[in-house]
């Protein structure tokens, strides 16, 4: 697709039909064309589509949910039960000084909120250890406006997690396996939900990190610890341009295996 999807978008912004029929080419055309095509389209989307036809009627379409305290839920074209939450503010991504000032969002608080429409696009109730939330760094990601990818863990992800959790304290620390072939760092926290917590504010508590925010991905991975306490394990790798795009969506997995087939409808 060569032709700009945010001209389009901004060309219909007085029409709400012709602009979700835009919307429907632009998703029917794929993912990676349109963010070829223009790496501000979710952008686009969320801002001339969602949050305007919220005002005017409502209605999130084409998301599945805008929320007045700044965000949008938008189903990802790539797999069965992704989801990105998406600010409705213009936040480039992870490097944004937005996200460090006091009584910023919490855009994982959010997007943790959001497992009850993944458990419905999942048609099921989904394992704790199962739901991941990630953020990739400025060189591993293909659009400009942060986005939040919600979706299943890789079944070895989780499994080198379970067997590596005695290792995850409360500071953060270089965990001693690798994922995916990356030496992440990992920070435990306990709780069911994240609470007023930011893990974007926890990560930049590390003076490497803050020093260059846009080659950190940060990955948050629901567990149920040995202890029989519910929590998080963050996440993080730093980009190495040519080496390491710094993508913690590496870690998950959009055929959502862990699940394993759907049951039969009834």
């Amino acid at each position: 697709m060569r032709v700009s999807v945010g001209k389009r978008l901004r060309r219909a912004a007085g029409s709400v039909a012709v602009r979700f029929c835009l919307i429907a080419a632009v998703v029917a055309a794929g993912a990676a064309q349109v963010r070829a095509a223009d790496p501000n389209a979710l952008w686009h989307i969320v801002h001339d589509l969602c949050a305007a036809n919220m005002r005017a009627n409502n209605d999130p379409t084409p998301c599945l949910a805008v929320e007045s305290g700044g965000w949008a839920v938008i189903k990802d074209i790539h797999g069965a039960t992704q989801l990105l939450l998406i600010p409705t503010d213009r936040i480039t991504g992870i490097e944004s000084a937005r996200l460090l000032a006091p009584g910023s969002p919490n855009y994982f608080a959010a997007a943790w909120a959001a497992q009850g429409l993944f458990e419905r696009r999942a048609g099921r109730p989904i394992p704790r250890e199962a739901l991941s939330l990630a953020v990739n760094s400025r060189y591993g990601r293909s659009q400009e406006q942060l986005h939040i990818h919600i979706d299943c863990l890789r079944p070895d992800v989780m499994r080198t997690l379970r067997a590596q959790q005695r290792w995850i304290g409360r500071r953060w620390a270089p965990l001693p396996a690798t994922l995916r072939g990356h030496r992440y760092r990992a920070m435990r926290l306990d709780g069911a939900d994240l609470g007023a917590r930011d893990p974007i504010k926890l990560l930049a508590t590390e003076p490497a990190a803050r020093a260059d925010m846009g080659r950190e991905t940060l990955v948050v991975a629901a567990a149920r610890f040995a202890d029989g306490r519910d929590g998080f394990i963050l996440l993080s790798d730093r980009a190495i341009p040519g080496r390491d795009q710094g993508s913690g969506e590496e870690l998950q997995d959009h055929g959502c295996a862990v699940l394993g087939p759907r049951p039969p409808a009834p």
